[in-house]
């Protein structure tokens, strides 16, 4: 049976693509994993037992939106973080961040707009549900560049006005990935006015928001505040994956306008998968508590110093601002991961895994991607050996 078509440019997935390239050839020593951002700090002490006096929740279909006590302990987080107070009604549970990123697009991108085919916009390079959920709902991705020449994030005011009145959604990541670019206040604003004058929806995906250097990135909720914006303009996406250490929980949240949410809740009621109710339990003790994302946060810290440190004096290395990867520029990234692997035993994924071709350029052909996720140590190790073979 053939793939649908509107699916048939897709590439195979980032991992898949990196198995086929490097599996089949002998490590250079013993392998460290620095490829998915999945994080290998402990996770919350608190865990098994809120899971063990919750665990009767199994027998019971769970909340579709958000139990109550997961809703309202992400409503104090967002008070605690961004000094904004939302209530239930503009916020949704989610089982993992994707999956939100993907159907909520599904339950807000229209058939057409101004009798014309929707536009939505996505940086370059890129998460990768943003251009399947844009494929899935018929809409014409626009890949927009994030490169060092626009400071790793998209300048989506660049575009021309034909098309950005053809917008339905802009995707932008911030902190960003794979890049740790941060949008600042100014930026958030641009953007806010943009889907204003242009009638768009900005969909904000923040999961990286609570591991920086110093400084907590603004968000777009709090940035929509300030400026008066329509609320109705701004849906965010956070995810406990990278705050709390907990992929495998795939608990995340929506929060957007009110009549935003409604529709997203709408469709998740019929196609949506929610979270066990043991598990909602299990992330509404972890928003509402800040100890263990400081001691976390120190860590990575740490992790940017060591980086900072080995490859100080490196003219093309670029310090993340906040994230968890380093986006490091090589002259072919799959040449590089190539390399890597046969000389050191590191894995690291390449950056045109993450990006398209526009115009016959892919802008991340000349990166890899590097996760900071390990031990201290490990990380420190795999850097040095990364470094002596790429850059030495």
């Amino acid at each position: 049976m053939a793939f649908p078509e509107r699916f048939s440019n897709l590439p195979e997935y980032a991992f898949p693509r990196l198995r086929a390239l490097i599996d089949h050839l002998p490590a250079g020593g013993a392998p460290i994993a620095m490829t998915i951002g999945e994080p290998r700090h402990a996770m919350p002490g608190f865990v098994a037992q809120v899971l063990a006096d919750s665990v009767d929740g199994f027998a019971r279909y769970p909340a579709n939106d958000g139990t109550p006590a997961l809703l309202d302990a992400i409503s104090g987080w967002i008070t605690r973080r961004y000094g904004v107070t939302l209530g239930r009604e503009r916020l949704m549970a989610l089982n993992g961040t994707r999956e939100g990123l993907f159907n909520a697009a599904l339950a807000l991108c229209p058939e057409e707009k101004r009798g014309q085919k929707p536009v939505i916009l996505t940086p370059n390079p890129f998460y990768q549900v943003y251009a399947v959920a844009a494929l899935a709902v018929g809409a014409e991705p626009v890949y927009v560049p994030a490169t060092a020449a626009t400071g790793y994030l998209p300048d989506y005011t660049a575009l021309p006005p034909a098309l950005l009145d053809r917008v339905s959604i802009a995707y932008l990541c911030s902190p960003a990935n794979p890049q740790g670019a941060v949008a600042n206040r100014d930026y958030w604003a641009d953007l806010l006015h943009l889907a204003e004058k242009h009638d768009f929806r900005i969909f904000a995906d923040e999961c990286y928001a609570e591991i920086y250097r110093d400084t907590p990135p603004p968000g777009v909720l709090d940035v929509a505040q300030e400026t008066g914006a329509d609320p109705e303009r701004v849906v965010s996406f956070h995810s406990l994956s990278k705050r709390s250490n907990m992929p495998g929980l795939r608990s995340g949240f929506v929060a957007g306008g009110p009549a935003s949410i409604k529709a997203i809740r709408q469709l998740r009621a019929y196609a949506g998968a929610p979270l066990p109710d043991p598990l909602q339990a299990v992330a509404a003790a972890a928003w509402a508590d800040e100890e263990h994302v400081t001691v976390s946060r120190a860590r990575y810290q740490t992790k940017y110093a060591i980086a900072d440190s080995i490859f100080a004096g490196l003219n093309a290395y670029h310090p993340p601002q906040a994230g968890f990867f380093l986006w490091l520029p090589v002259p072919d990234g799959e040449a590089a991961t190539v390399r890597l692997w046969q000389e050191t035993g590191v894995r690291v994924l390449p950056g045109a895994y993450l990006s398209r071709n526009v115009g016959g350029e892919n802008p991340g052909a000349g990166y890899v991607r590097v996760a900071l996720v390990a031990s201290e140590e490990e990380t420190e190790r795999g850097l040095t050996l990364l470094r002596d073979c790429l850059y030495s």
